[in-house]
């Protein structure tokens, strides 16, 4: 893990180039001295709050996003992994693998059902868009009166802002479900 320092000097550095603003660009904007930014990005650099918040206001980036280590880019939930979520009227089951940030405004759900009651929905927020690849068995899928059949690697979107279903129609059927708001 890069020390508070470290973490700095990388997220000054990346941000700078992203912006395409040169050492001295980054220093006048900030107010503080070429070499104060130069040593930062070195690693050598010891900045106090100010210079950092400087920095921040500088590049257009919250103050958090200097000083906060970035998460791995590379995120894995094995199969078995997550907490899933089980339907009281069908064998139905949703596990959460990805909850998108506000703006993005969009959750990515592994599904996993058998045959027998479907899992009947209602209306998500206006403007949902459900977006289902099935990856294992067979299922219906779609608005209430318009559900289509699909198979292993079939895929279908549809208004999630109106009433809706899922069927599972073979042993073991799981899907992956993107729920958009637009």
């Amino acid at each position: 893990m890069a020390s508070p320092v470290e973490a700095i000097s990388a997220a000054v550095r990346s941000e700078r180039l992203r912006r395409g603003l040169s050492l001295s660009g980054l220093a006048r904007l900030a107010g503080v001295s070429k070499a104060t930014v130069s040593q930062l990005e070195a690693g050598t650099g010891n900045p106090g709050v100010e210079t950092v918040w400087a920095l921040s206001v500088a590049l257009g980036v919250p103050f958090s996003q200097l000083v906060t280590p970035p998460r791995s880019a590379i995120r894995v939930l094995r199969a078995n992994e997550g907490s899933p979520t089980h339907a009281e009227e069908s064998d139905y089951t949703a596990t959460l693998l990805a909850s998108c940030a506000p703006q993005a405004r969009c959750d990515i759900y592994r599904i996993c059902a058998e045959p027998g009651r479907a899992r009947r929905s209602a209306p998500h927020l206006p403007g949902t868009t459900e977006h289902v690849i099935i990856t294992t068995g067979r299922a219906s899928a779609g608005p209430l009166d318009q559900a289509v059949e699909l198979d292993i690697g079939d895929y279908v979107s549809y208004r999630g802002d109106l009433p809706h279903v899922f069927h599972a129609l073979a042993q073991e059927t799981s899907a992956i479900f993107v729920l958009e708001q637009n």
